[in-house]
């Protein structure tokens, strides 16, 4: 949680555990021999390592990390340098001591563990258990049976670069409360823990709070530590947040519904973020700082683009042919939708006809421009906003060629997260640009990005098309059932090297827009829309 941790002894020799039960009286000579095998002189041996060499491998590896004999432990591994550094920073750094190891049943050269220690810092103690495994492979210039080294064998959690520390926290612990005074935890919300992580290092020292002691994960880039156990409590600093409690509940459980799913809300009228929630394999606020093509949720913009500059309107035309060519590349529609050569911007927005917005990109006054200049200066897409965390505020970049095309329906060099389209859905029906935030910007003076925002004409033609397509169009089904003022915008966006496509989803309900993606999860309707929907519904 604490960005930075202050370590009060920073060394590479790695403490002597105490106590010499479980593997520590283990004879170490064995792991300077040639081939690992126990015996010298042997011929290098080749293929998988035996059931023996596993065993005793593993033993061997086990009883030097007991011991706190780094340099010995990591002698045992396929790549010593890392493997040392690592361990010995568990005891120096990390201040681990005690360690008791239990291996567990062996599935062929994979050996899974348990770990209990003791965490002792300035006077203070507590245990530390966690589960983990090993895999023993052949050495490739040695031929001796070797530990496979990962971050993750000395805890779990830990990738690449990060290390493990103990120490006072630089940043108090805070009370992230929701708008209606209620406590947001990690415990209650899992989900936010990210995004508490980010407030904690932000406005730590700002809430009033005072540190803890606690061991972290430190991350190598400017990712908030990971707290993994608190040794003694810190003062708690009240941070006041935007977000919904009954919002962010049904966000939580609706990104359970499909893997690597995102989700934002916000209130339109005022730009303040209701909810966040991310269901994802990592860490990653993919919802704030996600960079992926939104597929046809960013025809609204492109709407809007046709609109302002005159092109056609919302009943004007917007003919839907089986295929449109954009200087030498092919575009087509999704399978089984009819083209209509009589279409309107309505009906072409609603069943999301991907030809009929390619057809109305060359016609004047449109530029290469054109799009870039819509998306910056009505929706203020990528200016800078001041969230109260990082967030990735979108990119639409002028192009010309086929990326052009391509980016009028959300591929090419398109890039956006749910934050972004729930603050362009936002944008569309108000016709205010009101950047989104997730704590008030009267608490540290920053000044909040501006855009002009869209005539009232133009954003009264892009709601009632959303409201067609929620009610006619792509998204009927998702939108089942929602009663109020609603509307919505489904999306799939193509990636190279997927099978499926991600899903987008993008929709308001009175004063709440909100805005889904899926990765692979196929059409805008098929998972983000679900999503949107179950959140809509916490709306008033």
């Amino acid at each position: 949680m604490a960005k930075g941790v202050k370590v009060a002894v920073v060394s590479t020799v790695f403490a002597v555990m105490v106590g010499g039960a479980g593997y520590g009286a283990y004879n170490f000579v064995s792991a300077m021999s040639d081939d690992g095998s126990g015996g010298v002189g042997e011929a290098k041996r080749s293929g998988p390592p035996t059931a023996d060499e596993i065993a005793k491998t593993s033993k061997d590896f086990f009883a030097a990390w007991e011991k706190g004999d780094a340099a010995s432990a990591a002698a045992f591994t396929n790549n010593n340098t890392a493997a040392e550094v690592l361990l010995a920073a568990y005891g120096a750094d990390a201040h681990i001591g005690d360690v008791r190891i239990t291996p567990g049943r062996t599935t062929g050269a994979t050996v899974p563990y348990s770990v209990k220690a003791a965490v002792s810092y300035d006077g203070k103690s507590k245990p530390l258990a966690y589960e983990s495994k090993l895999t023993v492979v052949r050495g490739v210039t040695t031929g001796k049976a070797l530990v496979d080294w990962q971050p993750s064998l000395v805890y779990p959690k830990l990738q690449r670069d990060d290390r493990l520390v103990t120490g006072e926290s630089a940043n108090p612990a805070i009370e992230a409360v929701a708008r209606d005074g209620s406590v947001l935890t990690k415990e209650k919300y899992p989900s936010l823990g990210p995004v508490l992580d980010a407030l904690r290092e932000k406005y730590g020292a700002e809430a009033g709070g005072t540190p803890g002691i606690e061991l972290v994960i430190k991350h190598p880039d400017q990712t908030p530590d990971t707290s993994l156990l608190t040794l003694s409590e810190g003062k708690a600093g009240k941070l006041e947040t935007t977000l919904s409690a009954t919002a962010q509940v049904a966000a939580e459980k609706a990104v359970k519904l499909y893997g690597q799913s995102s989700v934002v809300a916000v209130k339109p009228s005022t730009g303040e973020v209701l909810a966040v929630a991310n269901n994802r394999t990592d860490a990653f606020n993919a919802a704030f700082e996600g960079t992926k093509a939104p597929g046809s949720t960013m025809k609204i913009i492109t709407a809007a683009m046709l609109i302002d500059n005159g092109v056609t309107s919302m009943n004007g035309p917007a003919p839907c042919p089986p295929d449109a060519v954009w200087q030498g590349q092919t575009f087509k529609n999704l399978t089984g939708m009819q083209p209509n050569e009589g279409a309107s911007l309505a009906n072409s927005f609603m069943r999301s006809c991907n030809t009929a917005f390619i057809k109305l990109i060359d016609e004047k006054p449109l530029t290469d421009e054109s799009l870039t200049l819509e998306a910056q200066n009505r929706f203020g897409i990528g200016e800078d906003w001041k969230t109260g965390i990082v967030s990735f505020d979108g990119k639409v970049p002028a192009v010309s060629g086929p990326d052009r095309a391509a980016n009028a329906i959300g591929q090419g060099q398109v890039q956006m997260n749910p934050l972004n389209m729930a603050s362009v859905t936002a944008t569309a029906i108000t016709g205010a640009f009101r950047q989104p935030y997730l704590v008030s910007p009267k608490l540290d003076d920053r000044e909040l990005a501006t855009a002009k925002g869209l005539p009232y004409n133009t954003a009264s033609q892009l709601k009632q098309m959303m409201r067609l397509t929620a009610t006619q169009g792509t998204a009927t089904k998702a939108m089942a059932g929602l009663g109020g003022d609603i509307g919505a915008k489904t999306g799939s966006a193509e990636v190279d090297g997927q099978q499926v496509s991600n899903s987008w989803f993008t929709g308001f309900r009175n004063d709440m827009a909100a805005a889904a993606m899926t990765e692979e999860g196929g059409h805008g309707g098929d998972a983000a829309g679900p999503i949107v929907a179950a959140v809509l519904r916490a709306a008033g």
